[in-house]
């Protein structure tokens, strides 16, 4: 599988944990939702960069005490027709701050790309080459956006509004923080 994060194809820097594996020291692992709530405490006391790779049929909630320590969450696309990981994007990045890689794994297509981007998915498991190209040069491609969503970004509306309260500050002479 491809690994789309950034803009840029890149070589996936972790390495996948089956539940009877031992974990390695020093390197970035992704363990399984089980695994990882089964053990949780000695998995956080690991000295490198661990994900957990997150089912979509389980609350995000289960997560929310790990998740300034964990570097990784990858979200599970059984199928592309099964939406439920984008709510739980939503959920990780606005109500609980997840800050980390935000990864979407499983039946991920191309067509959903900027579906899943402004879910708050920053990170893109992709099967077939060519659509790893095109999610690399779909991201660039859109800038402005009228819904409010997961990934950050202002929408039109608030931007403007940001904007015009800046420029009225500016023209009354008062300092624009």
């Amino acid at each position: 599988m491809r690994l789309v994060k950034s803009g840029q194809v890149i070589e996936d820097q972790y390495i996948r944990i089956l539940d009877d594996e031992m974990i390695p020291d020093g390197v970035p692992v992704i363990v399984t939702a089980a695994r990882f709530m089964a053990d949780a405490a000695a998995i956080m006391r690991r000295d490198a960069p661990t994900g957990v790779l997150w089912p979509n049929n389980r609350k995000v909630a289960e997560l929310a005490p790990y998740l300034d320590r964990l570097s990784l969450v990858a979200l599970v696309f059984p199928s592309f027709r099964d939406g439920r990981a984008y709510s739980q994007a939503r959920l990780l990045r606005e109500q609980y701050r997840f800050r980390g890689e935000l990864r979407a794994t499983g039946d991920v297509l191309r067509d959903q790309f900027l579906f899943l981007a402004r879910s708050g998915f920053d990170a893109f498991e992709v099967k077939k080459d060519a659509d790893a190209e095109v999610f690399a040069k779909e991201i660039a491609r859109h800038s402005v956006f009228y819904q409010p969503t997961g990934d950050g970004r202002l929408a039109a509306a608030r931007a403007r509004l940001g904007r015009a309260g800046s420029d009225l500050s500016a023209a009354r002479g008062e300092s624009v923080r």
